[in-house]
């Protein structure tokens, strides 16, 4: 039987990096950005061709419900739901305004609840599903000047366990992975510095790379199904 997956902030970092994983493991994708719209289609026509599978580009904000509704009604079938789009606020909190307070909340918090309502009915009508949720270290410790990021994430987390439980008896996962400092393009906004100055706190000497989270994403589809309700750190040892 075909396979289908749905990974929001696809067209770079760990997105990006599931999206090869699961299309080269035969899965068919649905595959979301809100900004970067021509690379998305590039990215989406590459996997299609290099592995056989349909992959369907959305451009849209996934902390937008009305948005998330029109993306599925484009989804008849889906088995697994990877929730990855989130954005960073670095800045001291008494400066931050309340339209940037919302706007994470929205795109790293409301669109987990918002892709995940839709996304269980498809599940629970198969009995089996698995929803993984990519997190962030913050959301167990906290950071400063990342204060908006760190609640937005611990409420992803917290999110992630109370669903499990709700949807064990029909045999549907979800688990979160909190990942460390990754390669991604959300940290360019450190400079080469502060970056070192990370990777020499981090137990492995070395800044994550996307692929390992892709790797940790398979883990948890051929994960038991008893592995429920767990947020997975993902980090070299730092935290």
């Amino acid at each position: 039987m075909p396979k289908y997956a749905l990974i929001t902030g696809a067209s770079r970092g760990i997105g990006k990096a599931v999206a090869d994983m699961l299309a080269a493991d035969g899965y068919h994708l649905y595959l979301t950005c809100i900004h970067s719209k021509e690379a998305l289609f590039a990215y989406a026509e590459e996997l299609s061709e290099r592995y056989g599978v349909s992959c369907t580009p959305f451009v849209g904000d996934m902390g937008n419900e009305n948005t998330v509704d029109n993306l599925f009604s484009f989804i008849p079938d889906l088995d697994v739901l990877i929730n990855n789009a989130g954005i960073s606020y670095v800045g001291l909190l008494s400066e931050m305004s309340a339209a940037d307070w919302k706007k994470v909340m929205a795109t790293n918090v409301d669109s987990v609840f918002y892709t995940s309502r839709r996304a269980i009915p498809l599940m629970l009508r198969k009995q089996c599903g698995r929803i993984i949720n990519i997190s962030s270290v913050w959301g167990n410790v906290g950071a400063s000047m990342e204060a908006a990021y760190s609640a937005s994430k611990g409420a992803v987390n917290s999110f992630t366990k109370a669903l499990a439980k709700e949807l064990a008896p029909s045999h549907i996962q979800v688990n979160a992975i909190a990942c460390g400092v990754m390669d991604t393009d959300m940290n360019r906004c450190f400079s080469a510095e502060d970056m070192e100055a990370l990777r020499q706190e981090i137990p492995c000497d070395r800044i994550g790379d996307p692929a390992e989270a892709a790797g940790m994403v398979r883990s948890l589809l051929s994960a038991p199904e008893y592995l429920t309700g767990q947020i997975i750190t993902l980090d070299g040892g730092w935290t």
